[in-house]
């Protein structure tokens, strides 16, 4: 394992970079700005870092690999396997803050960024005590090159910033869709952000809803958990993709397959598809007519097959029709079928959830996704930085480590020198 890194003197910068977000993309970014001298202060409002792997259900795996999933500064450790798990992924991270010392403040949550550092806004002081005091004298202007920022958080906190880099999360906010119903569904109904394992659904009949890289692992691990039965609702038919094929992870080929055009990628993805994916259109779950890469660009990822091929063709996964309503203890689907299942996990996604924090600053798009990430900012908004808002097929885990590079020399180098 490489040694400890240099430590620079950052005593003398009072307005540091602050990062909100203690997962893999904040911690990345403050270790990348610490390398090169410039003092990054991460806040994070649970109590520790990589709070939502942590929430994540246990059987999780990275569908990356280990090589290809590890963050500035430190390997991941080969003993975590080719695909590491989840409680191996948090080990890391916490090594990884230990290894960077990055300064971390937790229980502390931002919930607005301010142009300018207001009149209350305090300095981070000398530690990460003191940054999550309020109070305190604000500093002047880097060299004239960034306009600053305030950042309210909780306790009535206002922390005065150089930059800031929003690292929030793909995954922020549970997405719940408001079907018809919903409110008076008489039969249980829960988001798959609070699933865990199969153990408490034994013996139930169980819809789960999106077919997605999420929907489609619960759903396989509720038939390996012994649920009675699992119906999966499907409302678009996904790409369906091997993890690995004679030892080539599927990641390897997304990232190759990145800069060419979208239509080459789509066809070659067709034919790979017809080679190592068998047709499932008898089993409920055709192939889809929208080429592969058109539908990354779209915004949706390929689902990477971990049994759930397996389980429909043995018929202990059912694909059925997408959810249209509820109706007492029934589920109204799309093909006008009821259905009267135990529990209901609907596995539909999260919201980015940044409206609040910093939609009053117009840097995010009508879907409020931000307009600009990595090393570059909105033009109406300098210093102000986001890392983690897609969920691309090369790999999120990787993704963030480029974003965290390009972002740490995007800064002006008057970060690291000030007197």
């Amino acid at each position: 394992m490489p040694g400890a890194p240099a430590q620079p003197d950052m005593t003398t910068q009072p307005r540091p970079v602050y990062v909100i977000g203690g997962g893999p993309g904040g911690l990345a970014v403050a270790a990348a700005l610490r390398a090169r001298g410039v003092r990054a202060v991460v806040i994070e409002k649970s109590d520790g870092v990589g709070s939502s792997w942590r929430g994540h259900y246990d059987r999780l795996h990275l569908h990356t690999t280990r090589r290809l999933s590890a963050l500035p500064g430190l390997r991941i450790p080969r003993r975590y396997g080719r695909w590491v798990s989840r409680d191996d992924l948090v080990r890391y991270l916490e090594r990884y803050a230990e290894h960077h010392e990055l300064e971390l403040i937790t229980g502390v949550e931002v919930t607005r960024v301010d142009r300018g550092a207001g009149p209350g806004a305090a300095t981070a002081g000398t530690g990460a005590a003191d940054a999550g005091a309020p109070g305190g004298a604000v500093a002047e202007s880097v060299s004239g090159q960034l306009p600053g920022w305030t950042l309210h958080a909780s306790g009535g906190r206002e922390l005065a910033a150089a930059a800031v880099v929003v690292a929030t999360g793909f995954n922020h906010s549970p997405a719940l869709p408001d079907w018809p119903g919903r409110d008076t569904y008489t039969g249980r109904l829960l988001h798959a952000g609070d699933y865990r394992s199969p153990a408490p659904f034994a013996g139930l009949d169980v819809l789960v809803v999106g077919v997605g890289n999420t929907g489609a692992e619960i759903a396989v691990d509720l038939t390996e958990g012994g649920a009675a039965s699992v119906r999966l609702a499907v409302r678009t038919a996904p790409h369906l993709v091997r993890r690995s094929t004679a030892g080539w992870p599927a990641q390897r080929t997304g990232i190759l397959v990145r800069r060419l055009p979208v239509r080459l990628v789509d066809r070659l993805g067709a034919l790979v598809a017809k080679a190592s994916v068998p047709d499932l259109s008898a089993y409920g779950l055709p192939r889809p007519a929208t080429g592969l890469y058109s539908r990354v660009r779209e915004g949706a990822i390929p689902v990477q097959d971990v049994g759930l091929i397996d389980a429909v063709r043995a018929g202990a996964v059912l694909p059925v029709a997408a959810v249209e309503s509820f109706a007492g203890a029934e589920v109204v689907l799309a093909d006008g079928s009821r259905i009267t299942p135990d529990v209901v996990i609907a596995a539909t996604g999260y919201r980015r959830a940044l409206e609040g924090l910093v939609g009053h600053l117009g840097v995010l798009d009508e879907r409020g996704r931000p307009l600009a990430r990595g090393g570059r900012t909105a033009a109406s908004a300098p210093g102000l930085y986001f890392t983690g808002f897609t969920n691309p097929i090369s790999g999120m885990l990787r993704e963030l480590a480029l974003d965290a590079r390009k972002i740490a020399k995007a800064l002006p180098r008057g970060l690291s020198h000030r007197p």
